[in-house]
Formats: structure tokens, sequence, C-alpha cells
């Protein structure tokens, strides 16, 4: 029983690297892809993850492959597209280590999984199924990945979504809205962060647009809040917690370590079990995935960065929180 497997987008992140001798930019080849961060933040920790989604048969695609495979993450749902090559991102870091993406996939070869290709045995050997919105922008992967999730909830897996939008890769706000809001028609646990829960819910207030959220049928909901901290919610239950205080360089793949940690502590429970989590259980989860979190912005690049447990531990032991506001 894989603890998370993960469907969607593997993808290179090229990110900034400096400058050459003559003040060109320069870039490193680092793997990314927002499931596959989750999973290796997973995977960082010691769980056993699978993932499902599609490269091109090109050499980025033999890196992502193998890169999975060095976190033993199962690769064996992952696909090859003899014409289509790896879907690129390159990331641009503001003075925060705040990112924007530009992304050349039009199409990129996670685009064009198809859902004969997806093997239901890593579904139906799951506990939990996690996917996102990336992988809802286009055909064939929109209708592979709701077919994938629906086979989960008929299986009676958990289903994680995270609907991070990518305005470049939707024709439209409205679009993304409406394809976003599917996915969360379907999930379990939800992980948005605020710009995203405000877009989703046109609210701006955190208990407002959690509960919002949650009347989609999410049992549990974490907003993630950047120097803020994160959020959750439960039933009619929420608090907020402090984000640790910590260098910054680069926030690429933060919230996605943030949530493989924190699906990482809710490995083995059942949905029930999860709903009946106590107040402080929830916020020990919380500071465990803020402490992730934040850990992944000291380093560079998404999965490169994503810290191990005794990292966190340390962090959670000797790192004092920022001040709110």
């Amino acid at each position: 029983m894989f603890d998370v497997t993960a469907i969607g987008e593997l993808l290179i992140d090229f990110t900034p690297a400096g400058a050459s001798a003559a003040g060109d930019p320069l870039f490193a080849q680092k793997p990314g892809g927002a499931p596959a961060n989750v999973l290796a933040a997973n995977s960082r920790l010691g769980g056993r993850n699978a993932f499902i989604g599609k490269v091109g048969n090109d050499g980025f695609g033999d890196f992502l492959r193998g890169m999975l495979e060095k976190l033993r993450i199962d690769v064996s749902g992952l696909c090859t597209d003899p014409e289509i090559p790896t879907t690129l991102a390159f990331v641009q870091l503001g003075r925060n280590g705040e990112r924007s993406f530009s992304f050349y996939r039009k199409p990129g070869a996670d685009l064009m999984l198809r859902d004969s290709e997806i093997k239901s045995s890593l579904i139906s050997g799951c506990h939990i199924l996690h996917f996102g919105s990336v992988s809802l922008t286009g055909e064939p992967s929109r209708s592979a990945t709701l077919s994938a999730v629906k086979s989960a909830r008929k299986a009676g897996r958990i289903v994680s979504y995270d609907p991070n939008y990518r305005p470049l890769l939707w024709e439209d706000a409205g679009t993304a809205k409406r394809q976003m809001a599917a996915g969360l028609k379907l999930a379990d646990i939800v992980k948005v962060s605020e710009e995203e829960m405000t877009l989703l819910t046109g609210e701006t207030d955190l208990e407002k647009g959690s509960a919002a959220l949650a009347r989609f049928g999410a049992s549990l909901i974490f907003v993630s809040l950047g120097a803020g901290g994160a959020f959750y919610r439960s039933g009619d239950r929420c608090a907020s917690l402090p984000a640790y205080d910590v260098k910054t360089i680069d926030t690429n793949g933060a919230g996605d370590a943030f949530l493989g940690a924190a699906l990482f502590r809710l490995r083995g429970k059942t949905l029930e079990e999860i709903r009946s989590l106590k107040d402080a259980e929830l916020k020990d989860i919380l500071l465990f995935a803020n402490a992730a979190g934040a850990l992944a912005t000291t380093k560079n690049g998404a999965i490169p960065a994503m810290p191990s447990l005794e990292e966190i531990r340390s962090c959670m032991e000797t790192v004092p929180f920022l001040p709110r506001g």
C-alpha cells in the first residue's frame, strides 16, 4: 500500500543561478511540478509513494524519472510521450524570494496523459490520491485526472487536492475557477494559498473563505499564508499558527513541502479518524507542516529543497516564530 499516489505534472524548473562572466543570466535545471514536489517532500520524510504522469522522450524526461527513482518513488505509472517534449518552466524570483513562472507547454508532455495509460493498481493500492489543478488546464490530462480521482473515491481512497493557480496556463480566470471548483467537489483534503481561497470563494477572511471551501465537501482544509504561517479548518473548528523565522531565498515548492509533510502526518488514518482529530493534534500537524514549508524556502529549487524529518524536528525545537502582522 502506497501512502500517497499523486497524478499530474512533472516538469523542469529552470531557476535563477547567478550570471556568467559576461553578465548573462544563468539558470539551473531543477526537477519540479507540484504533485511531484508533494511526493518528494513526503518521501524525504519516509513515506512510500507512487507517481502517475507523463514526460517527453528526451533528456529532461530521463532526468526527471531518475530523480523520482532516487527518492524511492514508484515510477511504474510514469509514461513517456514519443513526440511531445517534457514541459519546461522558467522561474523568476523577486526580492523576497517570491516566484513567478513562464511555461513552455503548448502542449507539454504532462498534458498528454490519457485515461487508458493510468495503472489502476496505483490508485487501488494507495491510501491517499493527490492531484492538482494544473492537470485540469487541458485535454486529455483533464479527463484522465478526473477519471482517476473518481476511481479513487469509488475505491474508498482519501482524495487530496491542491487547486494551485497558474494564470498563464488558463484561458481566463473564469475558466480556471470553474475547472478548479470541479476538483473541489471531489476532495477530502484541500490545501490552498490565501490568494487561491479568495479566487475560489470571493472571500478574504480566512474563516469565511475556508467555510465556503468546506461547503464543496472537504473534511480538512489548509490555507497557506506564506510569512503569515498557515490556517486550518476541520468542520466548525479552525485556527491559524505562525511561520518559523528562517532566511528565505526561494519560495518555489514551499506550499508543496507543507502539504507533503501534512499528508505524511495523516498517513494510515481513515477519513473518519482525520475528521475526529483533536485541536491539539491538528495544531501539531500544522506546525510540522509549517516547519517543512519554511525550511523549503532556505534552499534553491523545489524538490532539492525538501527537508528531512530531523531538520523539521530541529526547526520546531529551536527556530522562533515570525512575529504576527
